[in-house]
């Protein structure tokens, strides 16, 4: 099972979305909480593999207590959980150490996607905001790329492999599936690729990815 933490200050809304959690099979909701820092508190004492936050919330919002999990909980996934789509709260998520980003609005099936993602060592942006991110990053995509590609330089052949494939959004299961090595292999390459380029997590190295070319077509 997918142990989860829920973290929404709407009553209504954390029993919407544990509805859609429970209904999966594989998923279940260890703990809620009202407000940011009791997500903490609460993912400190029960170290959820999935930790679901709103963005705003009350006493510390889901992007500070996002920045404090990944501090003090590294082995707990971070995914938002939110009605809102503009630029500044994506980059924070994601700066912040998010591995995931879901709209409210979006189909239930984003949800459970996007858990099962995060939790398997991958990221997952909805549909929505992946298509938003691209978009925003292709106004200034021949910039990036020359960074980008420059910044990728240093790393082996096969770190470049694994970092585009990173950059397709396949968890590390894939990869080893995709390679024929063993998933402790895989995983391996992914801490090298994010200390080497000094990545917070899956989603900047994605990114990244993308802007450098990496990403394989198929």
């Amino acid at each position: 099972m997918i142990r989860v933490l829920l973290a929404d200050d709407e009553a209504m809304i954390r029993g919407g979305v544990r509805a859609i959690l429970a209904s999966a099979g594989d998923i279940e909701v260890v703990a809620e909480a009202a407000d940011g820092r009791e997500a903490v508190a609460l993912t400190q004492r029960h170290r959820p593999d999935v930790c679901l936050l709103d963005i705003r919330m009350p006493k510390l919002d889901g992007l500070r207590a996002a920045a404090e999990l990944r501090r003090t909980c590294p082995d707990s996934a971070v995914m938002m959980l939110t009605t809102f789509s503009e630029d500044e709260y994506i980059a924070t998520a994601l700066g912040s150490g998010a591995a995931g980003f879901v709209l409210k609005s979006g189909d239930p099936r984003e949800l459970l996607a996007g858990v099962r993602a995060v939790h398997e060592g991958g990221a997952y942006l909805s549909p929505a905001v992946a298509r938003h991110v691209i978009t925003h990053m292709a106004a200034g995509q021949l910039g990036r790329r020359a960074t980008a590609q420059a910044r990728t330089a240093g790393l082996t052949p096969r770190e470049r492999e694994v970092l585009g494939l990173v950059g397709a959004g396949l968890s590390n299961a894939d990869i080893a599936a995709r390679l024929h090595v063993v998933e402790g292999t895989v995983k391996t390459y992914v801490s090298q690729i994010l200390a080497r380029l000094e990545m917070k997590n899956r989603v900047q190295a994605a990114i990244l990815a993308y802007e450098a070319g990496l990403v394989p077509s198929s």
